[in-house]
Order: C-alpha cells, then sequence, then structure tokens
C-alpha cells in the first residue's frame, strides 16, 4: 500500500509488505538498536578520565557501565508488555525520549554515584531500541527470511562499534568525555523525530494483548517455560557474557597489557567489530542453504576451540605483550563466530511466540544483559595485570554456550 499524503497519519497507514522490510526501515531500525554500542563503546577511551573526574577511583568506569548493562536488563522486562499493549511506535519514542534526558544528567554529573544513576535511567529508555527493533522484525517475517533481515540489520547497527570508539577518541581529542554524552543526547533526540515522522506500526490493533501486571508475569512464564526458547535465550544470554567481558576489558587489555596506542585501539576495535559484521553477514548469505541450527552450531563450535587456545596460550605467557598480534587474532576469531551464532539463535527463540513478539523479545533481552553484564561486574574485581583472567571470563560464558546448545539442540531433535 503506498504512504498516505498525510504527513500526519503516515506511520499508521502504511504498512509494511509481510516477509520484507524496506531498506530504508531496515537502517532506521539499526541506527535505534545501535543505541547500546553507541552508549557502550564511545566512552571506553575515557574510562580513566571518568575514573579520575567522578572520584569512583580505579575500576568505577568498568562499575558504571554495569549499570548501564544493568538497567537494559531490568528495562526490557517491561518494554515487551508495553510493545505488544501499545504497538511499536509509542514504547520506541517514549524509550528514546528518556535515553536523550538520561544522557544530559550523565553529561552534568560530578558525582561517581549519581553518574550511575543517570547510566541506569539512560539504559532504561534504550531498552527500548533493543525490544521493539526485534519485535517488529518477528512482525514481518520469521524462519530464513527473518534471520536474513536480522543480518541486514546487524549490518547496520553494527557499523556503530567500528566508529564508536573512534569517535569516542575523536572527541576526547578536542574536548571533555561529558562531550560525548552530549553526542548521545543529540542522537537520541533524531531518533524521535525520525521515528514520530517515518516509523509504521506493524502491530496491528487488533493484536494487541490486554496489560495487566498478572497477565504480563503469566505470559513471561509461559514464554520461559517453552525449551525452544529458554535454551536460545540463555545462550543469546552466555554469547553477551563473553561479548560484554571482552567490551568492558579492552581499555586495560590493549592500552595497558598490550601497550596499545589510543589510535592503535580504536582500530582494532573496529576491526574486531567489523569481522562480527562480516560474519553475520555471510551467515545471512548461507541461511538459505544450511539450517539456522546447523549454523548456530559450527559457530559455537568455533567459538569454543577459540575460546580454549586464547586461555591455553594466556595461561602459557604466550598470548600477551610479547604476542599482541596473537592476542588480537585469538579476539578477532571469538566474535566473528558469533556472528553465526546470535542472528541465528534469535530467530530460534521467537519461533513459537510470533503472537506475543514483544513480550519473548523482552525476556530474551532482559536474561541476555543480565547474564552478560555479569561479566563487567567480575572484571571490575578481578587484577587485570595479564590476559588470563580475560580470557578465563571469556572461557566461562562460552562453557554456558555450549551446555546451552546441547539443550536447545536436544529439543529442537524433539
Amino acid at each position: 500500500m503506498p504512504m498516505s499524503s498525510s504527513t500526519s497519519s503516515l506511520a499508521y497507514r502504511h504498512r509494511i509488505p509481510v516477509g520484507a522490510l524496506p531498506a530504508w526501515l531496515v537502517i532506521l531500525l539499526g541506527l535505534v538498536t545501535a543505541i547500546g554500542p553507541l552508549a557502550t563503546d564511545m566512552y571506553l577511551p575515557a574510562f580513566p578520565a571518568v575514573d579520575r573526574d567522578l572520584g569512583g577511583g580505579p575500576g568505577s568506569a568498568q562499575i558504571t557501565l554495569a549499570s548501564w548493562f544493568a538497567g537494559l536488563a531490568i528495562g526490557q522486562f517491561s518494554q515487551g508488555p508495553l510493545s505488544d499493549r501499545l504497538g511499536r511506535r509509542v514504547p520506541l519514542l517514549g524509550g528514546l525520549t528518556l535515553f536523550s534526558i538520561a544522557s544530559a544528567g550523565c553529561a552534568l554529573s560530578y558525582s561517581y554515584h549519581m553518574f550511575c544513576v543517570w547510566r541506569f535511567l539512560a539504559a532504561l529508555g534504550g531498552s527500548a531500541g533493543v525490544v521493539v527493533p526485534r519485535a517488529i522484525v518477528r512482525d514481518v517475517a520469521t524462519g530464513m527470511q527473518g534471520a536474513r533481515i536480522m543480518a541486514q540489520l546487524t549490518l547496520v547497527f553494527g557499523l556503530m562499534p567500528i566508529l564508536a570508539p573512534s569517535l569516542g577518541s575523536l572527541v576526547l581529542s578536542v574536548g571533555h568525555w561529558r562531550w560525548i554524552f552530549w553526542f548521545a543526547v543529540v542522537y537520541g533526540a533524531l531518533g524521535v523525530v525520525a521515528i514520530a515522522w517515518t516509523l509504521p506500526d506493524t502491530m496491528p490493533r487488533d493484536r494487541r494483548i490486554a496489560l495487566s501486571i498478572p497477565t504480563v508475569l503469566w505470559r513471561y512464564v509461559t514464554i520461559a517455560r517453552e525449551p525452544m526458547f529458554l535454551s536460545a535465550a540463555l545462550l543469546l544470554g552466555f554469547s553477551a557474557f563473553v561479548m560484554f567481558g571482552y567490551l568492558a576489558s579492552a581499555p586495560t587489555l590493549f592500552e595497558h597489557i598490550l601497550s596499545f596506542t589510543p589510535g592503535q585501539f580504536g582500530l582494532f576495535f573496529g576491526v574486531n567489530a567489523a569481522l562480527f559484521i562480516t560474519g553475520a553477514q555471510v551467515n545471512g548469505r548461507l541461511v538459505h542453504r544450511v539450517a539456522l541450527d546447523v549454523l548456530m552450531l559450527r559457530g559455537v563450535t568455533v567459538v569454543t576451540m577459540a575460546a580454549v587456545l586464547f586461555l591455553a596460550l594466556s595461561l602459557a605467557g604466550i598470548a600477551g605483550p610479547r604476542h599482541p598480534a596473537l592476542v588480537c587474532c585469538l579476539i578477532g576469531l571469538i566474535t566473528g563466530s558469533l556472528g553465526f551464532v546470535n542472528p541465528n539463535a534469535t530467530v530460534l527463540a521467537f519461533t513459537r511466540h510470533g503472537h506475543h513478539a514483544g513480550s519473548a523479545s523482552a525476556l530474551l533481552g532482559t536474561l541476555q544483559f543480565t547474564i552478560g553484564s555479569l561479566s563487567g561486574v567480575l572484571l571490575g574485581y578481578l587484577p587485570l595485570d595479564t590476559t588470563v583472567p580475560i580470557a578465563g571470563t571469556m572461557a566461562a560464558g562460552i562453557v554456558g554456550m555450549l551446555f546451552c546448545t546441547v539443550w536447545h539442540r536436544r529439543h529442537s531433535a524433539g
């Protein structure tokens, strides 16, 4: 159906074809989803300055990152039911508005504890950018088509981890670290304008579900009791544990342990993110010839082998300052392999939950970020003077991925 000439009713009158998303909408949703990596990665180069200026002491910046991840976990728990009740547009608009306001609070904070509170609130709003785009994809497509669209989404939002650390370093070279959060304010505000002006609602009014606390809780219980969903969701959670462990430790690992310059750190960070995107795009091309669960299993197998090798060589003192290129290759192999795990696990988790995709997406995201945030908290209390704690933390997450993969395959075969 063509767009209405009435701008005020554009988003409600335009309908997305079943099984497809227009390129402009993929780009918009990808940029909305990119709020997560933007708010996470852009201030990684500012960790030393944040530690110094806010008075939290060494390692406190990692705790602020954990407060962001905790806010994402809790926020998604409510965003799913809201999007199933109110449609996709309203929660997204409200969430991005809260994200912008709270980011301004971060920029104006002069207390470590107040900064953590604002980061938590920003994550509550930003969680809409995680939940709603996935629900929109599930509204229009599933199976191989859903995996293909998810790969396209990964390509767009995956550009942010490539650009964000370098952009953060650029901001730091010309101004204060607080400018990073003013950039986030502008980004969120532009997102609100773009969504209000163009985004159609893929959740018809007759499919919206009544909202009450007992109904919401029972819906979550029903979703969580389904083994196909829970095994895939926990697999994504442990995958996030691995990735967040890398993110939380990256500034210390590259700039202090491996003695990279800020420019070298930004360059490798971008290359590593590109490897994840490449993995997701290759996966998107293969889904028409290879089953989703087979591709996911191959990704888990490679990431396990790479993590075991990273831990063994770290314990032996080989993967470290003497061979920084080896560390980069092993980490790149781990994150690149996750590009074959995350899109497929996401689609497989939604297989039986299309009628309440928002709630399923919220529960999936809550589990993902709850489990993922634990690695940042853990690393905040470990002495990061060698690569061993980092390799061990990533290996611990991959052990969880292995158990979940076996569990998922057993129920998938059944």
